[in-house]
């Protein structure tokens, strides 16, 4: 069961959903040129949330216009700490969670000093399509919290022997590759249930494994 909630954020106001409930909290981010409203970011909302947690998509403020082209980052990143903010209000524990571009902007907020208990990173785009050499990992030095990495070994975003030197390395990371997918949420042999399946399956078993204490303390 979801319900619809309105985020305000310093340009206006977009729209969450929120499913489940729990004491621990999933704002899960869209990606670039989507929405919340994606068949794939509802199901793995749903999929969560039947975890037992309370897990909360939202539209960026071009997908609430619906519109395709992403805003500015620095629009991008107000209006997701708006709505981790708005979630924080519901839950004891938050999680940053989101795919592609969303992924990327909670990286960005967590390495600003945004407290979080932990990353969860779906298709992180280490690099644009075709540009190897524009990495996007600067972020990372600054970031000290548990993060999970869902990657796939022919993402056109993510090189693969780029990914094992500036991600796998990590030492917070943890990272499950998806072999033969893409950055989309099908083909490579999977569809777009089998990859939110995987999804759904690891994230579950990453976050009780936080919460069981097999990772220490770190920030709510």
């Amino acid at each position: 069961m979801t319900a619809t909630t309105d985020i305000e954020w310093p340009g206006g106001v977009v729209t969450g959903v929120v499913a489940g409930q729990g004491g621990t909290g999933i704002l899960l981010a869209h990606g670039a040129g989507t929405s919340q409203q994606h068949p794939a970011m509802q199901g793995l909302r749903d999929g969560l949330a039947a975890g037992g947690h309370t897990v909360m998509t939202f539209n960026y403020p071009y997908a609430e216009r619906g519109a395709r082209r992403p805003d500015p980052e620095e629009r991008l990143l107000a209006c997701h700490r708006a709505a981790a903010d708005h979630l924080r209000d519901r839950v004891e524990t938050l999680f940053l969670a989101g795919r592609s571009m969303g992924g990327r902007m909670g990286t960005y907020l967590v390495a600003d000093g945004y407290r979080a208990r932990g990353l969860v990173l779906y298709a992180y785009p280490l690099h644009p399509a075709g540009r190897p050499d524009r990495l996007r990992i600067e972020q990372f030095g600054e970031i000290a919290v548990p993060m999970l990495f869902f990657q796939g070994s022919n993402d056109a975003l993510s090189r693969m022997d780029l990914f094992e030197e500036h991600i796998a390395a990590l030492p917070d990371a943890e990272v499950e590759i998806l072999d033969g997918a893409g950055h989309g949420p099908r083909g490579g042999g999977w569809s777009q249930e089998t990859m939110t399946d995987r999804y759904v399956t690891g994230t579950l078993r990453w976050i009780e494994g936080l919460s069981s204490g097999e990772d220490g303390d770190s920030p709510p």
